[in-house]
């Protein structure tokens, strides 16, 4: 039963994180346009193995040591990329890589990502030589290609609503005090790049967020359509592209399903955040953007994890 809340701000945003290639190295923004598919930018490439399937970090690793870098203006609004303007990538061992953000005229059939497959916009020979090389074998720089694909979310959570190349939804949002409250019990403390979250809050309880099925951030209202399940990525070291045990082993013994959601079906996963989708895209206007410092308000909210859906 959701419970409908005060008009006070309950959080703040403290960082913004945008991935422009999914499973590489993220970006760390004052401000991002919102867009109903995520902050613009995010996950709009992947790279694709030579069958058009994409890399994440599960089985490529090394995708944690490719840095991103996009110009500062790309997160103004109605800002548009020019012929000079440019993703430039650095990895180790490697060349410094340029991408044009122009979109590209070429198209790769028959890329996949989960369940999804369709076509995607190829960034060249330079940036698949480039990729091939790093991962010694033959590799492929695409971006979604909006113009002809979409790409739903689950519908019986959030109807309507698609992403780019996410795992899952538009949005994840995470709490620091979430974070610290973790941190708390593990030997040694890891940083927020291991949850990759798009949106961090502060100044609200430890796994409030779990409970937060509409909430208001500056003028634009999310609803928290499903706890965010985590899988081994967590796990991987995000310096190193090393894989330990934790952070899930410690995550098992109070974030289980079993733990936090004992009346319902068990599923055997974790669960760290909340992922949420943009409800009122469909509003005219402008100023379409999310800053660090904006406030959230929760609007409505369920009384435990146990009545989250997830």
């Amino acid at each position: 039963m959701a419970e409908e809340l005060s008009s006070k701000p309950t959080a703040t945003v403290s960082s913004i994180f945008i991935y422009p290639i999914k499973s590489c190295r993220g970006i760390s923004v004052p401000q991002a346009p919102i867009t109903p598919t995520g902050f613009r930018w995010d996950r709009q490439w992947i790279v694709v193995n030579n069958k058009g399937r994409a890399y994440t970090q599960r089985v490529e690793p090394k995708l944690a040591l490719v840095e991103v870098q996009l110009p500062n203006e790309a997160f103004s609004e109605d800002w548009e990329p020019t012929k000079s303007s440019y993703m430039v990538l650095k990895a180790p061992g490697m060349n410094v890589l340029k991408v044009s953000l122009s979109k590209p005229h070429q198209t790769a059939d028959g890329v996949s990502v989960w369940e999804w497959s369709g076509s995607a916009l190829d960034e060249g020979d330079e940036a698949s030589q480039w990729f091939s090389n790093y991962f010694g074998k033959p590799s492929q720089l695409v971006r979604f290609n909006t113009a002809s694909e979409t790409r739903p979310v689950e519908p019986e959570y959030a109807p309507g609503h698609n992403v780019l190349f996410s795992d899952m939804y538009p949005y994840m949002l995470l709490s620091q005090k979430s974070l610290d409250a973790l941190n708390k019990l593990l030997k040694e403390p890891i940083p927020v790049n291991r949850f990759r979250p798009n949106i961090l809050v502060d100044d609200c309880e430890s796994f409030a967020e779990d409970l937060w099925t509409e909430i208001k951030i500056n003028k634009f209202i999310f609803q928290g359509v499903k706890l965010c399940s985590r899988c081994k990525v967590p796990t991987i070291n995000q310096e190193t592209g090393i894989a330990g045990p934790e952070p899930n082993e410690t995550l098992k013994k109070f974030r289980s399903d079993n733990v936090l959601r004992p009346t319902r079906k068990q599923q055997g996963k974790i669960y760290f955040g909340n992922n949420l989708v943009w409800k009122d895209f469909h509003t005219e206007g402008k100023g379409y953007i999310i800053k660090v410092g904006d406030p959230v308000y929760v609007l409505r909210k369920v009384s435990s994890a146990d009545e989250a859906a997830a």
